[in-house]
C-alpha cells in the first residue's frame, strides 16, 4: 500500500469520524449552554457557546471539503474561483474566532477564580458580548484579503495566493496566530487559574462553576494536543522548504503532513 493511498484512506475515515463527532458534540454543547439557566448567565459559557457554533460552521466548510478533495480527489477549489476564495476566507475567519473564544474563556476563568475583586468584576456577560462582537468583526474584516489575493493558478491549477507577500503572511499567521499564540495564552492562563484554585479553595463553588473550570482545563489540554504537532509540521515545512528532496522524501513528508493536518480537527470536535 503506497503512502499516498494510505494518507487518502486516513483522511477519509478519520475526517468522517471528526465530522460526525464534531457536529453531534458541538450540537449537544449548544443545547446544554442554551437550556441550562446557570450557564446562560456566565460569560465563560458564552465564549464556549460561540466557539461551538463556529466549530460546526468550520466542520461543514473545511473538514468536509478536505475529505472530498484529499480523500476522493474532487477538489472544487481547482475549478470554481468563488469557492477557492470563500473556503480560504471561512477557514481563516472561523479558526481565528474559535481559538480566540477559547483563549477568552481561559482568561475569563482566571478572572473568576482570582482573589482580586477587581479581576473578578471583569467577568461580566455584557462585557463578554461586546468583546465577542468586536472580535468577530475584526476576524471577518481580517479575512477579506482572501477574496482579493486567492485565485486558481493558471500554472499549477491549484487554489493559492497570487500575492507572494500575502502567501508569506498566511504562513506566519497559521504558525503564530493559529498555533503558537493560542497555546501560549491557554497554558499561561490555565496555569494561573489552577494556581488560583489552589490558593482559594475553589472547591466550595457551585457544581456548575466547577464544571466550567474542568471544561476550561480540558480545552487547554485539547488545544495543546491539537496545535503543537500541527505547528511543528508547519515549522518543519518552512525550515526545509529550500532543501533538495528526492521523491521518497517528498512522499514521506506529504504523508506525515496529511496526518498532522488532521490534528487541529481534534479541537473542533
Amino acid at each position: 500500500m503506497s503512502l499516498v493511498y494510505a494518507a487518502q484512506q486516513i483522511t477519509i475515515y478519520v475526517g468522517f469520524f471528526f465530522v460526525m463527532i464534531g457536529i453531534v458534540g458541538n450540537g449537544i454543547n449548544i443545547l446544554v449552554f442554551l437550556k441550562t439557566r446557570t450557564y446562560r448567565t456566565t460569560s465563560c459559557t458564552f465564549y464556549f457557546l460561540m466557539s461551538s457554533i463556529v466549530n460546526i460552521a468550520f466542520i461543514i466548510t473545511n473538514i468536509t471539503s478536505r475529505i472530498v478533495s484529499s480523500g476522493f480527489g474532487i477538489d472544487v477549489t481547482r475549478t470554481l474561483v468563488l469557492w477557492c476564495k470563500a473556503r480560504q476566507y471561512f477557514v481563516i475567519t472561523f479558526a481565528s474566532i474559535t481559538f480566540t473564544c477559547s483563549c477568552l474563556a481561559t482568561i475569563d476563568q482566571f478572572f473568576v477564580t482570582s482573589q482580586n475583586a477587581y479581576l473578578r468584576n471583569l467577568s461580566k456577560m455584557k462585557r463578554a458580548h461586546r468583546i465577542t462582537l468586536i472580535m468577530i468583526i475584526i476576524c471577518c474584516v481580517h479575512g477579506i484579503p482572501c477574496f482579493i489575493f486567492y485565485n486558481i493558478s493558471p500554472v499549477t491549477k491549484t487554489c493559492m495566493s497570487m500575492n507572494t507577500f500575502y502567501a508569506i503572511y498566511i504562513f506566519i499567521h497559521l504558525l503564530a496566530v493559529l498555533s503558537a499564540i493560542p497555546v501560549l495564552i491557554m497554558i499561561v492562563f490555565g496555569y494561573l487559574t489552577y494556581r488560583n484554585i489552589q490558593l482559594t479553595q475553589i472547591l466550595a463553588l457551585e457544581q456548575a462553576d466547577r464544571q466550567l473550570i474542568r471544561m476550561t482545563m480540558f480545552q487547554v489540554i485539547l488545544v495543546i494536543f491539537s496545535l503543537v504537532p500541527y505547528g511543528g509540521s508547519i515549522a518543519y515545512n518552512l525550515i526545509t522548504s529550500g532543501n533538495i528532496k528526492d521523491r521518497n522524501r517528498v512522499l514521506t513528508e506529504n504523508f506525515f503532513t496529511a496526518i498532522f493536518n488532521l490534528f487541529p480537527y481534534f479541537y473542533y470536535t
